[in-house]
C-alpha cells in the first residue's frame, strides 16, 4: 500500500457480507454474518463479574476472505498501532495500543473516524472475554488462519456492528519517516505537555508542548505526541485524551498530504514509495486499491469527515484477574456507544447500505467524460463502441486509434468511481492487469478506453 495513501484513513470481512458490484450489507441473523455487542444486553454494573477471564481453546478455523475494492463501494478500514513488546511498555507484547476504525462512502464523499479504547472489555471470538487489545496477541500466538489481523478485525467487526474490510498497521518508525517526508504536521494543541521522544532505537530530549494553539511537529514529536497517556508529562485523561491526539495528528496528516502543492507528487511516486516503506506498513490493500482509496479521500472535505472517541460517559470501569494479575478494564455501557456509533456511521457511514440507487443513476451523476482509442485492426470500431456507450448513457468525448494491442484496458484518470464500475461491467472486466489508476489532473478525460481484438466478438450486434 502506499506511504500517501496508507494515513488517509489510510480484508477479512465478516462471514456472509462480499464486496460485490453495490450490495447491502446483511442484517444480523445473516448465517456468520457481524452481530455487535451493542445489540444485545451487557451487564456493565459493578457488583456482577464478567462471564469469564479464561482463555479456552479457540475454535476459529475458516480461512478469512480477501476481497478486492471496486471503488465504488463503502469501505471500513482498521487502523492500528502495534506496541510490539517495545522497551516503554513492553508488558503485553503485540498487543494494541491503537485501534481507529476508519469509513469512507463515495457515494455521498464522507467518511468517518472512531477511536476504540485498548481495554475496552470485549468477547473476543473463540476466546471469550479479555481487553480488545489482546485480540492480536492472542491471534498471532494461536497461529490462526489470518493470524492477530483477521482476530483484530473480527473483534472490532463483533464489538461496533460493522464489517471491518481492511487493516493497516505501521511500525513506530515508519511513522515517524511518513510525516518527515510530507514535511511534519501541524496540530492544534490544547494542553502544556512534555514529551519524551524516541525512534529508529534513538532518545531524544525532552520536548515541550505548549498551551494553546497550532504546533508544528516532526515524525518523532508527533509519535511522542500521539502516544502520551501519562499525567506526569501533563497528558490528561489516559487512553482517551490519547486517542484524541491521535485524531488530531491524522488530520494534520490528511491536510498535509492532500494539499494541492503535495498531493499529484506523492501519487505520482506512489510505487516508489511503497518499495521504501513496505517493511513498516502492514497491510491486505492492495497498491491499486490503495491509490482509488487516496483519489477519492481527495474530493472529501474535512466538514464531511465525523470523528469521536468512546469517552469515559460510554464505559464503566472494573478489574478483574488476566494472567494471574490484577487488571483494570473498561466495560462498554451499549447504549451509549450505540449513539455515538450512529452520529459516525449513519446514512453515509457502516450502518447504511453502500450505495443507495442504480448504478447506471450513479454513473450518470458522475458525469464521466470518456476517450475511445481503437487498437483492432477492426475500422471504426471505436466509432461503433462510443455508439454502444451512448445508448448506454456514458458521454464520450474523444475518439481515436493506437497501435494493435490484445486486450481492452481502462485507464482512470480522476475519481469518477461509479463511472469506472459501470463500464467494467459492460466490458466485462475483472482482471486488475486490465485496469489501470493514473491520476493525471490535465487530462481532458476522466476516463480512457483502450479497445483490443478480445472487445470485437463481445461488442452487441447491431453497432
Amino acid at each position: 500500500m502506499m506511504a500517501a495513501g496508507l494515513f488517509l484513513f489510510v480484508r477479512g470481512l465478516t462471514m456472509c457480507w462480499r464486496i460485490t458490484a453495490l450490495p447491502g450489507i446483511p442484517p444480523a441473523s445473516c448465517a456468520g454474518g457481524t452481530v455487535s455487542v451493542l445489540e444485545t444486553p451487557v451487564i456493565v454494573g459493578n457488583t456482577k463479574t464478567p462471564r469469564s477471564t479464561s482463555t479456552p481453546e479457540p475454535q476459529i478455523s475458516e480461512d478469512p476472505d480477501y476481497p478486492t475494492w471496486d471503488g465504488a463501494s463503502r469501505i471500513n478500514i482498521l487502523f492500528v498501532g502495534l506496541r510490539g513488546g517495545d522497551p516503554i511498555e513492553g508488558d503485553c507484547p503485540f498487543c494494541t495500543d491503537t485501534l481507529i476504525l476508519l469509513t469512507v462512502d463515495p457515494a455521498t464523499k464522507t467518511a468517518g473516524m472512531l477511536s476504540i479504547p485498548r481495554d475496552m472489555w470485549v468477547n473476543i471470538p473463540g476466546f471469550g472475554y479479555s481487553r480488545i487489545n489482546t485480540a492480536w496477541t492472542l491471534g498471532r500466538g494461536s497461529k490462526l488462519p489470518g493470524g492477530g489481523p483477521a482476530l483484530t478485525m473480527k473483534t472490532v467487526s463483533h464489538f461496533i456492528g460493522v464489517p471491518v474490510d481492511y487493516y493497516v498497521q505501521v511500525d513506530f518508525d515508519t511513522f515517524v519517516d511518513v510525516i518527515d517526508l510530507v514535511g511534519g504536521v501541524d496540530v492544534y494543541n490544547d494542553e502544556t505537555i512534555i514529551l519524551d521522544p524516541m525512534s529508529h532505537g534513538q532518545d531524544f530530549p525532552k520536548v515541550k508542548i505548549t498551551c494553546c494553539g497550532i504546533r508544528h511537529m516532526n515524525g518523532t514529536v508527533a509519535l511522542a505526541y500521539a502516544r502520551c497517556r501519562h499525567v506526569e508529562q501533563g497528558c490528561k485523561d489516559g487512553d482517551v485524551g490519547r486517542a484524541k491526539r491521535q485524531q488530531k495528528v491524522i488530520f494534520g496528516i490528511r491536510e498535509k498530504i492532500l494539499s494541492p502543492e503535495r498531493f499529484p507528487t506523492l501519487l505520482a511516486q506512489a510505487p516508489r514509495l511503497y518499495n521504501t516503506f513496505s517493511a513498516g506498513i502492514h497491510t491486505n490493500m492492495s497498491l491499486d486499491d490503495a491509490i482509488k482509496l487516496a483519489m477519492l479521500a481527495s474530493d472529501i472535505s474535512r466538514d464531511d469527515i465525523k470523528n469521536g472517541v468512546i469517552d469515559h460517559s460510554m464505559m464503566a470501569y472494573g478489574n478483574v484477574i488476566l494472567g494471574g494479575l490484577n487488571a483494570s478494564i473498561m466495560k462498554p455501557l451499549p447504549d451509549k456507544i450505540r449513539i455515538l456509533r450512529d452520529e459516525i456511521f449513519t446514512s453515509s457511514g457502516a450502518t447504511s447500505p453502500m450505495a443507495e440507487g442504480d448504478l447506471a443513476a450513479l454513473m450518470q451523476a458522475d458525469d464521466a467524460r470518456i476517450r475511445i482509442l481503437n487498437g483492432t485492426a477492426t475500422a471504426q470500431l471505436e466509432e461503433r463502441t462510443a455508439s454502444y456507450l451512448s445508448q448506454q448513457g456514458l458521454r464520450v468525448t474523444e475518439l481515436d486509434n493506437i497501435k494493435a494491442q490484445s486486450r481492452t484496458t481502462i485507464i482512470l484518470y480522476s475519481p469518477k468511481l461509479y463511472a469506472l464500475q459501470f463500464v467494467l461491467d459492460l466490458f466485462g472486466i475483472t482482471r486488475s492487469p486490465q485496469i489501470l489508476i493514473k491520476p493525471d489532473p490535465s487530462q481532458t478525460v476522466d476516463i480512457e478506453i483502450r479497445l483490443g481484438s478480445d472487445w470485437i466478438s463481445q461488442l452487441p450486434p447491431g453497432y
